[in-house]
């Protein structure tokens, strides 16, 4: 049984030296000149400014979960892509429906004003 999980095993310690030795290996080599704008932080491009605190819009958090779940579709249909030939008639027409259903929820939301940030 040992031999079955002994490559995985093998490649798990490798990857896990290589992580630590890199880390190691960057931190004795590596120059050390901290300043305060390489300290400061820093994301999408943007310096903080404003509190932590700041509140969004309602609108934000629903552009995200439309996001997700169309783009979550993708995922049923990989393996249908992958099936495809197998499944035939029966299966492009179960994915046509199940493509429709989707765009009369996207025609929806696009309807209902929910994709339009202002």
């Amino acid at each position: 049984m040992l031999d079955i999980y002994l490559p995985i095993l093998t490649l798990i310690v490798i990857a896990l030296a290589f992580a630590v030795g890199s880390t190691v290996f960057s931190r004795l080599v590596g120059q050390k000149r901290p300043s305060e704008v390489k300290l400061a932080p820093y994301e999408c491009g943007m310096p903080p400014v404003g509190s932590a605190r700041e509140r969004f819009s309602v609108k934000f958090y629903i552009i995200a979960m439309l996001f997700i779940v169309f783009d979550i579709e993708v995922v049923f249909m990989y393996p249908w892509a992958v099936m495809f030939k197998k499944l035939g008639l029966f299966g492009f027409i179960e994915m046509s429906v199940f493509i429709l259903i989707l765009l009369v929820g996207y025609v929806y939301v696009w309807k209902k004003g929910a994709l339009e940030w202002e």
